[in-house]
């Protein structure tokens, strides 16, 4: 396991975006893995609350590495959905996601979002979505572009 973890986090890191907001994977099972961001101030909207784009894009990026978990890791989100349930404020967010189902060509995996404070974990929200593996040219997988 151990080694699917470090070429996880070698992708994980390849994405500017996520080394950005500072993501990071912190288990990755055979159909499972976790995804956390500690909350600091930059991530915040004008109530104070973490910004949806963040809780959405955990989820996205939690989603689809579930999907490379079935499909092998040249994938991509074709569609996803999320429920904002409750705000975060502080903390540590985790996005927990897991395959429910694959076939060759796609997975549909569910996502649930956390977030840790003063040792209390509450789930902020939900979300669902479909992961593509890429379509193949010449034998070959397609990069992303």
């Amino acid at each position: 396991m151990t080694d699917l973890l470090d070429r996880a986090r070698g992708a994980l890191h390849a994405q500017p975006f996520s080394m950005l907001l500072g993501a990071e994977l912190t288990h990755v099972g055979t159909r499972d893995l976790t995804l956390c961001l500690p909350v600091r101030d930059e991530l915040r909207q004008q109530h104070g609350f973490v910004h949806g784009g963040v809780l959405s894009y955990l989820a996205d990026n939690a989603l689809t590495f579930a999907g490379a978990l079935a499909l092998g890791p040249k994938v991509v989100t074709g569609e996803y959905k999320i429920n904002y349930l409750r705000p975060a404020v502080s903390g540590v967010l985790l996005a927990r996601a897991q395959v429910v189902y694959a076939s060759r060509q796609q997975a549909t995996c569910q996502c649930s979002v956390f977030v840790v404070d003063a040792g209390e974990e509450k789930l902020v929200a939900v979300a669902q979505g479909t992961i593509n593996r890429l379509p193949e040219e010449n034998g070959r997988l397609a990069a992303q572009a």
